[in-house]
């Protein structure tokens, strides 16, 4: 039996190999990959084998096109888990010779994986007919017989034709065909053929409730989540499990629990992915015994420059996060004009109401400077009034701004938009000579990692940094608006402000090590109002809190409870830097 050690290991060195090897197949390293640790101890040829065939899939067909279609035809009346195994097959039969073709070492690989599928699956696949399909084409792989029984004889030559398909049409016509001759040969007749299914409109879909299909904790939009779940599925050799198991699987999910030596390696592991802190030991040690404490006391922070500024080693991580990095400066490239733009116009209006701020203001007073043209009032009014004249500013004090961004995996769709806003206003600060920190925040196992850009009296070009912003993970919003707001009280400026991009769902694991109390799972109502009380204190020890809320319109309510009346609801990422423009202009002026 694993220690928690070992499992800790085992997964760490799980995720790592099957991340690299789907990047390494598909040649993107920006590919989203779902990993499936939990795999891996049932069966390494299946869990890397799937991984092949999610990167080679990737490259060389259209994944999202064929899942949208998996999407109209359960929309349509099709059975999700007898279609998603057809498509299982015909994935597999499409990508594993173009694989091999590169990479003959696929072939072993998945020799491998179809005996392990069979070993430990055969009962349950010979109950249903797309099982003994499954069965028959994965002993004619390894032993060269197709012997079946004649009603799925069909079906295997259909599958077999797919090893030189080159479009992913070619791949939807068969898992259609397949599904409207094995499974349902009343489908065309009741919902329609292929065509009429692939007419469904997109407002169609995004009318109907999803939820049914989805596990009750769901974080994205429901359509575009089972989209994901559907494109995980098609890839996956043994996904089939038993309704115990699920259950098992499902009530892990938040919880791990880890032992002394697996929480060492697991620092190593945080290194390794999103670099050195720049914190000594005892600066570490403090920090966490500081601010851990309440709803976060077995939690951990890391404070890093990420991974590109202070890497451990170019490793798998570090390639990603490097074109990660090149993406966003080919937008800032392609939209250089636009951003001048916006910072010149960002910036003269920070400059006005700083100027205003500035601007001279004289009253009459009993003190001050005397007024010549009143003393004549001296002996000849009972009363004469004010005769000095004092000169004061509008307004006292300097301002300083930390600028906090959500950079978990919700945000990974438009990470590139999120830099150039976050660059826009930190080029206008830097002009206007605001101090000013940004940093992002996101959650691996108990640890949240704040990944800083700028320091607040840092030159003007460490901006550029911003666009090394990337996104994974889960995000404990509590305790990084915890972890940022101590920093900003602890400058000198009477004027703090502090700028908060969400998506209004706070969401994190729960790793519970020896001695741990056992804390309630982060998410949902919980975290929502651990996160409102965080922002709530911090407005109570004088500092500005803005939410700036970039999420899901019917997340709007969380978002409501965390900032209260102080948020700004963007539609669109691209209206960011106008709408934490607007905000410090205003406080600026008035605060």
């Amino acid at each position: 039996m694993l220690t928690a050690t070992d499992e800790f290991e085992f997964q760490a060195e799980a995720e790592n190999r099957i991340r690299n090897l789907m990047w390494t197949v598909s040649g993107d390293y920006a590919l989203d990959t779902k990993v499936d640790t939990e795999s891996y101890f049932r069966s390494k040829y299946i869990c890397l084998y799937d991984a092949v065939k999610q990167g080679a899939f990737a490259r060389f067909f259209d994944k999202n096109e064929f899942g949208m279609y998996l999407v109209k035809k359960v929309y349509c009346g099709a059975q999700e888990q007898p279609l998603t195994e057809l498509a299982q097959l015909c994935v597999d039969a499409a990508v594993y010779k173009k694989a091999a073709k590169e990479r003959p070492g696929v072939v072993s690989l998945r020799k491998k994986a179809f005996e392990d599928v069979l070993e430990l699956s055969f009962e349950r696949m010979s109950k249903s007919l797309v099982g003994r399909l499954k069965i028959a084409l994965m002993r004619g792989y390894l032993d060269g017989r197709w012997e079946c029984e004649k009603k799925l004889m069909q079906g295997i030559e259909k599958i077999r034709g797919l090893e030189h398909a080159q479009t992913t049409a070619e791949l939807i016509e068969a898992v259609d065909a397949l599904y409207n001759t094995l499974l349902d040969q009343s489908f065309e007749k009741k919902h329609g053929a292929l065509s009429e299914v692939l007419d469904t409109t997109l407002e169609d879909l995004q009318e109907f409730d999803w939820r049914e299909y989805l596990e009750e904790e769901s974080l994205e939009d429901f359509l575009e989540e089972y989209l994901k779940r559907l494109n995980s599925r098609i890839v996956s050799l043994d996904e089939m499990e038993d309704e115990e198991e699920k259950e098992k699987t499902q009530g892990r999910r938040r919880v791990v629990v880890i032992d002394e030596k697996a929480a060492a390696k697991m620092y190593s592991y945080i290194e390794l992915n999103y670099g050195k802190t720049y914190l000594n030991d005892r600066e570490q040690k403090s920090m966490c015994k500081r601010l851990c404490r309440g709803a976060h006391a077995d939690c951990s922070l890391y404070f890093t420059d990420g991974i590109l500024k202070n890497p451990v080693l170019s490793n798998a991580q570090y390639v990603n996060a490097k074109r990660h990095s090149e993406k966003n400066r080919v937008m800032y490239r392609n939209n250089k004009n636009m951003i001048k733009r916006s910072v010149e116009q960002l910036s003269a209006e920070l400059m006005r109401a700083l100027r205003i701020r500035k601007e001279e203001e004289q009253y009459t007073a009993r003190t001050g400077s005397i007024v010549p043209s009143r003393l004549w009032k001296i002996g000849r009014m009972e009363d004469p009034g004010a005769l000095f004249e004092k000169t004061v500013r509008r307004y006292s004090g300097e301002f300083v701004v930390d600028i906090l961004m959500d950079a978990s995996g919700s945000q990974r769709d438009r990470q590139g938009q999120v830099a150039l806003q976050a660059y826009i206003i930190s080029e206008a600060l830097s002009i206007c000579e605001v101090p000013h920190r940004i940093m992002s925040f996101c959650s691996f196992w108990d640890y949240t990692i704040l990944q800083r850009f700028r320091e607040y009296d840092a030159p003007r070009t460490e901006n550029q940094r911003i666009l090394d912003y990337t996104t994974s993970a889960n995000n404990r919003d509590g305790l990084a608006i915890r972890a940022a707001g101590d920093g900003l009280l602890a400058r000198s400026e009477e004027g703090k402000i502090l700028i908060v991009l969400s998506d209004g769902r706070p969401n994190d694991i729960i790793v519970n090590r020896p001695n741990s109390r056992n804390p309630q799972p982060y998410y949902g109502e919980y975290a929502v109002k651990d996160t409102a009380h965080e922002v709530r204190k911090l407005r109570q020890l004088g500092v500005f809190v803005l939410g700036v809320f970039a999420g899901k319109e019917k997340d709007l309510a969380a978002e409501k409870k965390i900032f209260g009346k102080d948020f700004a609801y963007i539609r669109t990422i691209e209206n960011f830097s106008s709408v934490t423009g607007r905000y410090l202009r205003k406080l600026l002026e008035e605060a």
